[in-house]
């Protein structure tokens, strides 16, 4: 080939290169548009600048998980690697405040969170998405649902979810006195976390669970800002599903321990279920609100035979 040839050649490659580039942005800065996120690398920027750090596993059908109250997508390992090894898509990412996300200081309330959960969906364009929710979570997937319908989402597990509403009030008697959770935040969480978490991380788990793993929970929990453990505690505390899960138009899986002392299975997973009469309930026996962990095989099988479903 002559040099001209080479010449023209280079020329063609790098003007097609460019054209790539400049179709990829404009697609890019479209996609931002229409629904205020975009990938940066291993975050997803949400509409108001906040940095969600997200980790995308595998290939198949997605599955989302979304933690718990402090808790981050680490927690979700024992999920994530078996599941994306079974041929499914597994994309975690921490909460606003938790883990490696940003911490705007504000955003803290469920309508922001069930937001940053549709930037999160929109940036990857998941469809046909199996939510797997653990705690206060559930509430951001019902909240998502009804603000954003379920046109990328299938089905919605929820795992120990603290729904359907906590809170004591003249028409939720079974509820807890809300001067309990009041209390809670002043002296528990801004006097001496650490040690609170410390002297209570028995109950997350079981006889058989080692210390190791819940100082390691307990680690994760740490990593959340103060701020965002005070706001969220009162968004999961005192923020009431109840007209919401009756409405929900998609497959539901709850998973609920009856040894559950953070979310009680009376008013918590047997409440849910009796607002979604179309919902399949797993009770699992002798299983506390880790159960992610202390029964993770079981809720495994449980999640692939869900998502195929």
């Amino acid at each position: 080939m002559h040099r001209r040839d080479l010449l023209k050649g280079a020329s063609a490659a790098i003007g097609g290169a460019a054209l790539l580039s400049a179709d990829t942005a404009i697609a890019e800065r479209a996609r931002s548009a229409s629904t205020g996120a975009r990938v940066t690398g291993p975050f997803v920027e949400t509409r108001d600048g906040t940095q969600l750090f997200y980790r995308d596993w595998g290939t198949g059908v997605p599955l989302v998980f979304v933690s718990g109250w402090a808790l981050t997508s680490d927690c979700w390992g024992y999920q994530m690697a078996p599941l994306s090894d079974s041929g499914l898509r597994c994309i975690a990412y921490d909460r606003r405040g938790h883990g490696r996300s940003s911490d705007p200081g504000r955003g803290f309330d469920y309508d922001t969170l069930a937001d940053d959960l549709a930037a999160v969906l929109d940036a990857l364009d998941l469809k046909n998405v199996t939510l797997v929710t653990h705690s206060m979570a559930g509430g951001e997937a019902i909240r998502y649902l009804s603000r954003h319908g379920s046109k990328r989402v299938a089905r919605v597990a929820l795992v120990a979810a603290t729904l359907p509403f906590l809170t004591k009030t003249a028409d939720n008697p079974d509820g807890i006195d809300p001067a309990v959770f009041d209390n809670a935040r002043r002296n528990v969480l801004l006097r001496d976390f650490p040690k609170a978490l410390r002297d209570n991380m028995k109950p997350f788990g079981v006889a058989e669970t080692s210390e190791a793993m819940l100082d390691w929970i307990a680690d994760l929990m740490l990593g959340c800002s103060m701020k965002a453990l005070v706001e969220c505690n009162r968004a999961l505390t005192g923020t009431d599903f109840r007209a919401e899960l009756a409405k929900v138009d998609v497959p539901t899986l709850i998973v609920h321990g009856d040894k559950d002392v953070s979310a009680p299975l009376p008013i918590t997973g047997r409440k849910t279920a009796a607002l979604m009469p179309q919902a399949t309930v797993k009770i699992y026996e002798g299983a506390p609100h880790g159960l992610f962990l202390t029964h993770a095989e079981r809720l495994n099988q449980d999640l692939l035979a869900f998502a195929a479903s």
